[in-house]
């Protein structure tokens, strides 16, 4: 005969099989939302909008879906892959914004905590500045300006925020962005 009581441990034990269940499931349906946002950035990148579009839609249904049918398990979105997907869902739309806009606005159709917004914000100059060396590349230095200029004000607010541990490395990877545009626009400049 145990003298361990297993009733504890049995609940317990349960519980712990159930979130890895669940958590198998948010691992694969984020991982399915953070390809669809990095297609739709790719589709930007070769100026396909219609495309860019229908990948962020897609990213958003699935995000939607996860949050919809894990409103109960906040642990769940917690999950780091949940995470790197809202991430990446984040910079698409703030590049397709500043594509189609000009400007980078919040994101109201699904509810992203403000370290997810910032850290998607960090990755854009990122993506300004492989747009700013196609732009180049197409005579476009109207564009490649707009890059650059959008990319120094998205770090200039960003500094003023004071960031550290993971997201100060983002920040530290979007001034590295903005210098390398920088060095874009100067090289047209003297071309000119």
């Amino acid at each position: 005969m145990s003298a361990i009581k297993k009733t504890y441990l049995n609940k317990i034990k349960n519980n712990i099989l159930n979130y890895a269940m669940v958590r198998r499931d948010v691992i694969k349906e984020s991982g399915d939302a953070l390809h669809y946002a990095k297609r739709a950035i790719f589709a930007m990148h070769r100026d396909n909008m219609k495309e860019a579009v229908e990948k962020i839609k897609e990213s958003e249904k699935i995000i939607k879906a996860l949050n919809k049918k894990h409103r109960n398990s906040k642990a769940i979105l917690d999950e780091g892959a949940y995470k790197a997907a809202l991430e990446e869902y984040v910079e698409a739309v703030l590049f397709y914004q500043f594509i189609t806009t000009n400007k980078i606005d919040e994101i109201k159709s699904i509810n992203i905590p403000g370290e997810i917004y910032i850290a998607g914000l960090c990755d854009v100059p990122g993506e300004l500045y492989r747009y700013a060396i196609k732009s180049a590349t197409e005579r476009n230095v109207d564009m490649v300006k707009k890059c650059s200029k959008m990319a120094a004000e998205i770090t200039g607010e960003l500094i003023e925020f004071n960031l550290t541990s993971y997201l100060r490395n983002k920040f530290d990877q979007a001034k590295s962005a903005v210098q390398k545009i920088e060095r874009v626009v100067y090289e047209l400049s003297l071309r000119q």
